[in-house]
């Protein structure tokens, strides 16, 4: 596939089937985060894999009770190291959260996107030192539903050429 038609098909999937995320493609959904650029290549990032069922219930809690989470074969919580990275430690894990999304997404599974979480309480439930940043969880697994493609802006509204306001010419 290629990489504009993935990011045609990626979804946010709130439901998903009692099926396991395989190994192999867990490990090239992380392999492809590993990959992502980072400012001066500081790669600030860390990845904890929630799979165990009891686990991923007390982070579904702690992500606004958002319990659709849980039923994901694993969730995918993204850290950040500001102490490596002070100025773009989260925006690099976030450009790395979304290489595995899009890895996810080639490789037929579903995630959604989480920023809504009580930091606090998923550092404590994993164990995560108090000095990182928790930047996003995304739950993984073989999706139990095909949400339509969401609404977007024309490119006209959005995109600008050598001054805000002037239309682009392609």
């Amino acid at each position: 596939m290629e990489v504009l038609e993935v990011i045609k098909k990626r979804r946010s999937v709130r439901a998903y089937k009692p099926e396991p995320v395989k190994e192999e493609d867990l490990r090239r959904m992380l392999e492809a985060a590993r990959l992502a650029p980072s400012a001066g290549n500081r790669q600030p990032w860390y990845f904890v894999v929630v799979r165990d069922p009891e686990l991923k219930k007390r982070v579904a809690e702690a992500a606004a009770r958002q319990m659709f989470i849980a039923d994901a074969s694993a969730i995918v919580v993204a850290v950040a190291d500001p102490t490596v990275s002070p100025r773009w430690a989260e925006k690099d894990v976030m450009i790395a959260m979304e290489h595995l999304i899009l890895e996810a997404t080639e490789l037929g599974y579903g995630t959604c996107w989480i920023g809504a979480f009580n930091e606090d309480e998923v550092k404590k439930l994993l164990g995560i030192p108090q000095q990182l940043k928790v930047v996003a969880l995304t739950p993984v697994g073989v999706p139990a539903e095909s949400p339509p493609p969401r609404p977007r802006k024309a490119l006209e509204e959005i995109a600008f050429e050598n001054k805000w306001g002037n239309k682009i010419s392609f």
